[in-house]
């Protein structure tokens, strides 16, 4: 997690959406609004954050659909539901649908912010399991799980490389963001080629996808 925890904010009233902005840049938060649906799906699953403050009254995409999408995508990223709808009832179907907390408006603010805080540190001291079509990245990281059963034992490199991919499985990744933000130690972007061969090498072609002139993205195993 950075210095500054960052936030994405999905709240389609302008209003409370910039009191919000407001309040948690003030409390040390960085922070990205989303005024609908679609917009804040997008956000998150092509962007990273240590948190997510999502209402579920947005215009484009429903607040539990945006959240069900992201968890089906493999996104982890702790999420507090902040909705009119209060009841535990709306409580629940929050929490069954994803969510990590709930909080019924009007809130108040301090309760908000330690809530968020509280979010940040738990997602910090937590390696989640990171899955993909037929196996799964072990949280110790440097092992994979196969849905059949085997382990097989990844190197340091193969590991980054791997978990950068599953964790965003829709998204394309070209060679020079891979590059950066796995391989930054390395000049040479032929070293993502080789390591996707190396990963190929061990569980079949299909794990990793070539999008032709754009790079790659997660397949799977089957």
């Amino acid at each position: 997690m950075s210095a500054n925890p960052r936030v994405l904010i999905a709240e389609d009233d302008s209003r409370l959406a910039g009191m919000l902005d407001a309040l948690l840049r003030s409390e040390g938060f960085e922070v990205e609004l989303a005024r609908d649906g679609q917009r804040a799906l997008h956000l998150g699953l092509t962007t990273s954050f240590d948190v997510l403050l999502l209402d579920r009254g947005l215009p484009a995409v429903e607040g539990l659909d945006v959240l069900r999408g992201l968890r089906d995508s493999g996104v982890t990223t702790p999420v507090l539901i902040l909705s009119a709808l209060g009841t535990p009832p709306d409580r629940v179907d929050g929490l069954n649908a994803g969510a990590e907390d709930y909080l019924a408006k009007p809130f108040d603010i301090d309760e908000l912010v330690a809530r968020l805080r509280a979010l940040t540190r738990r997602a910090a001291t937590t390696v989640p399991t990171v899955r993909f079509p037929g196996g799964r990245l072990d949280a110790d990281g440097r092992t994979v799980i196969l849905d059949d059963g085997p382990r097989v034992l990844l190197s340091e490199r193969e590991s980054a490389l791997l978990e950068r991919l599953a964790r965003r499985p829709d998204q394309v990744f070209s060679r020079a963001l891979l590059l950066e933000e796995v391989f930054a130690d390395a000049d040479d972007p032929g070293v993502v080629d080789t390591y996707v061969h190396h990963l190929r090498k061990k569980f079949g072609r299909s794990l990793i996808e070539t999008v032709r002139g754009i790079g790659y993205r997660m397949g799977s195993l089957s």
